[in-house]
């Protein structure tokens, strides 16, 4: 992996010594998706990496430009560097992670994830905060296929209605009974044979760790059943944090689809057994030291600086579940029951708490974090990192005071114990969250644009309408006699 500090010319020297062909040219769109396009090597010159390489039309990209302000500019990340193992046959194929510019001027343009991902960056490092360290915990399933229920087919509007078909070799509602056979929230840690994807999760962590360098940390099975599983890399910052995960969610993807099975993150796919998160731990640093630590706190060796950045958290919430759940299945996932955070609360090693402090060391402030449990697989992780960290400086810069933290399972308290401790719930719809991001948006002005965050409070109430319209599958069963 070649030194962010080698010149344009020194890196073009490099591939073409390694007889590179093609060089794909990643970037994220508004909502998440990973995009690419593909150039000869001789396409990029010494100048690519400062300027960029003038192949994107942003009026083809969701959430980006009109179609009279369109052309726009790819500038590799040379940090970002990576081979792609798959497809030989078009000769050596690397990549790189880009920001996207305007056209013409090669600023920085504010609807590209990635450069707001940077400016919230700039924004700790002006608080005195050099430093912050993220590990998003990356949960997905294997499926062996997915597909539309043989009714719905060759209707006007398939989707109208329609169901699904999950198939896996270790789901229990498979024919017959098998050895491999995981019943619902029984699949944490498991091994083989019941563990049917451990060799693809290595397959997957290998790639990652040869091909694309990421330090690894741990892959297991997660609690679901259907191969539901889990991915640790090693912490790093925020930007190249964010970049990590999109290449983990396309790692994961690209291999399984290479044994001919599915690679799903979808937050809520099967009914009755748990989701997928995508726990976001997360800790700022200034001068070296870790601000979150203090040895002398009796409760959990937090200090001030980081009861006030739980405390902005807390305070947004429910505005930040718009960025860190961002779909409509991301609210079949918050529901009591299934180790998914319902209600707004902090706690040390409490998993029914949204904001947890991880304790199974005490006296190590380089491994005091917090973990900000809501978030989930569907969202934009240069939105949601940068989401986290402006509502956690607010806290800072406001001083905002956490209530107490609540050390019991919250699952089960009243909703007038609840409400003593000074409880609140997340939103229970898509809708709902971005009611809460409209009045309470101004915590994201120092990185979000108000263009980006109209288009994309616009784009998701049109998610939510064209869900409302649809019929579902259960309502047929539960109201069609009415």
């Amino acid at each position: 992996m070649p030194s962010a500090k080698k010149t344009g010319s020194q890196i073009l020297d490099d591939l073409n010594a390694q007889k590179v062909r093609w060089v794909q040219l990643f970037y994220t769109d508004v909502f998440g998706g990973y995009n690419q396009v593909d150039v000869p090597l001789h396409t990029l010159d010494a100048d690519s990496f400062a300027t960029g390489v003038p192949k994107l039309d942003g009026s083809s990209v969701r959430g980006f430009r009109e179609i009279f302000e369109s052309d726009m500019l790819l500038v590799p990340d040379p940090r970002t560097l990576a081979t792609i193992p798959w497809n030989p046959e078009a000769g050596g194929t690397v990549r790189f992670i880009c920001d996207v510019r305007i056209g013409g001027t090669s600023t920085p343009y504010d609807h590209d994830p990635r450069a707001v991902a940077r400016k919230a960056e700039q924004v700790l490092a002006s608080a005195g905060y050099d430093n912050s360290y993220w590990g998003p915990e990356i949960e997905y399933f294997i499926f062996d296929s997915i597909e539309l229920v043989p009714s719905a087919q060759g209707v006007k509007d398939p989707w109208a209605g329609a169901g699904y078909l999950l198939h896996q070799a270790e789901a229990p509602w498979e024919v017959g009974p098998q050895a491999s056979t995981i019943r619902f929230k029984e699949g944490y840690h498991r091994t083989p044979p019941y563990d049917t994807t451990v060799g693809l999760r290595a397959e997957i962590s290998n790639v990652l760790s040869d091909d694309f360098h990421l330090r690894m940390d741990a892959h297991h099975h997660e609690v679901a059943t259907s191969a539901q599983a889990e991915i640790n890399i090693h912490f790093d910052e925020l930007v190249p944090m964010a970049d990590h995960v999109q290449d983990i969610r396309y790692v994961i993807k690209n291999v399984a689809h290479r044994h001919g099975k599915v690679g799903c993150l979808m937050p809520k796919p099967i009914y009755g057994d748990n989701a997928i998160g995508m726990h976001t731990n997360q800790s700022i640093w200034s001068k070296g030291k870790n601000a979150f630590y203090d040895g002398a706190d009796k409760y959990a060796e937090v200090s001030q600086t980081c009861r006030y950045y739980i405390g902005g958290l807390l305070e947004h919430s429910r505005a930040l579940c718009a960025i860190t759940n961002p779909i409509t299945n991301s609210y079949r996932r918050l529901v009591p029951g299934f180790e998914a955070p319902v209600f707004i609360a902090w706690s040390k090693a409490n998993r029914s708490a949204s904001v947890r402090i991880p304790f199974y060391l005490k006296g190590r402030p380089e491994v005091k974090r917090i973990e900000y449990r809501t978030p989930d697989s569907a969202a934009n992780i240069y939105l949601t990192e940068a989401a986290l960290a402006l509502a956690g400086l607010d806290g800072i810069k406001r001083k905002i005071e956490p209530p107490p933290p609540v050390d019991q399972d919250i699952y089960k308290l009243t909703a007038a114990q609840r409400k003593q401790l000074s409880i609140r719930e997340l939103p229970g719809s898509l809708g709902e969250a971005m009611d809460a991001l409209e009045s309470d948006r101004a915590f994201l002005k120092p990185a979000f644009s108000d263009s980006l965050l109209e288009t994309y409070i616009e784009a998701k109430r049109h998610e939510q309408l064209e869900l409302n319209l649809r019929p579902h599958p259960y309502e047929f069963y539960r109201y069609f006699d009415v």
